[in-house]
């Protein structure tokens, strides 16, 4: 983030825009400013009904016009305030639903645009995020008034953000997503066309909007290369109301048509080969429900939720709850679950807590790390910590000191090491963990945290705490 001149910081993700940018004031209030170069596509938004339609069907953030007082720079036209979304996510963190979601909605809103005389000057996927499972368009000033005859000047962003990264998650591997953390503007798509197998170009769409664009993106880099001449150069291509229309239709259909990776993962089954009795689950459960009540937070992490049981619990009571996992197919049955349910406070996420999402783009600052966007009222930490100690030789007290670091409240459940998964875990490694104790683990813990309440669960082998940071 950067300071304004007035007292205010700037989104680090904002400042690209000469339209305007969003800021919070010195207050804490979400602002959004809107620059005077931008003031007729704003007024042609709002007067066009195209504002008031998207908002009603729940496809843009709702603002409200407030004090121009409020500006942080001299060419404001108006000043914004707009709803806040609970907590913002990321591309690269999304299940193929999700991403696949957010796509539909880009194309969703720019035909409606489109049939109002306007267009989305833009189509970057960080211009969605999700409340629940629901994907809000949150740039009000993404929207321009459309020139007749004018192509899509947002296309190649499209197939960017949206047609490469969803095809390769489609037809070679979901977790191929992970390239959006270093390609923050989209995958390129000579990159795309390369990891797709050689078959997919029979398919219609992507041969259209990948194989083809891809050659004459590079046809047209070549030309600025070589042709000095081209920057005084005017494209005077037209294309009718009609093409445009098809353009959306088509990306449409090749969106919807992609198949949806299948997983054979076993952590989709956890709950049913957990070692859990019927009689420790329920009190499990009890446990979890009596400290949700007792201290009614608003924001949960759920850290290593796998399917997210847990986090639904957490969200009956009022939650809103981001449901963080490694595994790609629990966080996409997770989402599925949620999506069939309309939870609008759960927020499945694909975070593999010993890599967590960092901060990214121009200065680091762009995108905001994981733990820069907490902490959280309170933290789940439910059979996860002898993944983390024994699978991924962390230690008991790094652990502590970063569940300190991101909640208030925690619940941590220990899982002993005669347990059955723990037992597992230990066979996969070439030395044992004596450090892996009961003793030590509240040792290393209480540096950090009171403990409010412990519950012995039936298994003999998992206990439960609620711990308070200290």
């Amino acid at each position: 983030m950067n300071e304004s001149n007035r007292g205010g910081i700037v989104e680090g993700a904002s400042f690209r825009d000469p339209s305007g940018f969003v800021f919070r004031n010195a207050d804490g209030r979400l602002l959004r400013q809107v620059n005077r170069c931008y003031e007729p596509h704003y007024r042609a938004l709002i007067e066009s009904g195209l504002y008031d339609e998207l908002v009603s069907e729940g496809f843009l953030v709702p603002h409200e016009e407030v004090d121009l007082a409020l500006r942080q720079t001299d060419d404001a036209a108006t000043v914004l305030a707009p709803a806040e979304i609970p907590f913002i996510s990321y591309p690269y963190e999304w299940g193929f639903e999700q991403f696949r979601a957010a796509a539909v909605l880009t194309l969703e809103i720019q035909r409606r645009a489109l049939s109002r005389g306007m267009t989305l000057k833009d189509a970057s996927a960080y211009n969605v995020q999700f409340e629940g499972t629901k994907p809000r368009f949150i740039d009000t000033l993404s929207f321009e008034i459309h020139t007749p005859g004018q192509p899509w000047k947002a296309y190649y962003q499209f197939c960017k953000h949206f047609l490469a990264p969803l095809s390769m998650m489609a037809y070679v591997d979901p977790r191929l997503n992970d390239l959006l953390r270093t390609n923050i503007d989209g995958i390129p798509l000579d990159l795309a066309v390369h990891l797709l197998p050689s078959w997919t170009r029979f398919k219609p769409g992507l041969l259209l909007h990948l194989f083809a664009h891809a050659r004459a993106q590079y046809r047209y880099e070549k030309r600025l290369v070589s042709d000095h001449d081209l920057s005084t150069q005017t494209v005077n291509r037209q294309v009718r109301p009609t093409g445009l229309i098809g353009l959306v239709e088509s990306l449409l259909n090749t969106i919807r048509r992609l198949p949806a990776p299948v997983s054979s993962s076993h952590w989709l089954s956890y709950y049913e080969t957990d070692a859990y009795e019927e009689s420790a689950r329920q009190e499990k459960e009890r446990f979890i429900r009596d400290v949700l009540h007792t201290v009614s937070p608003k924001m949960v992490w759920d850290l290593g939720a796998n399917t997210g049981v847990y986090s639904r619990i957490a969200a009956d009571y009022g939650a809103y709850v981001v449901s963080m996992d490694a595994d790609w197919a629990c966080v996409e049955q997770n989402y599925q679950t949620c999506r069939a349910q309309q939870r609008d406070n759960v927020l499945p996420l694909r975070m593999d807590l010993t890599n967590p999402s960092p901060a990214l783009g121009w200065e680091a600052k762009e995108r905001a790390s994981l733990m820069a966007r907490g902490p959280a009222d309170m933290a789940l930490a439910l059979a996860l910590l002898h993944h983390l100690v024994i699978g991924n030789n962390l230690q008991l007290e790094q652990v502590a000191s970063f569940l300190k670091s991101i909640a208030r409240d925690v619940i941590v459940e220990f899982v002993s090491d005669e347990d059955p998964q723990v037992r597992r875990l230990l066979t996969k490694r070439l030395e044992t963990r004596p450090d892996y104790t009961r003793e030590n683990f509240e040792t290393a813990f209480h540096r950090h945290f009171e403990f409010s309440r412990v519950q012995h669960l039936p298994t003999h082998t998992r206990m439960l705490y609620w711990m308070r940071g200290k």
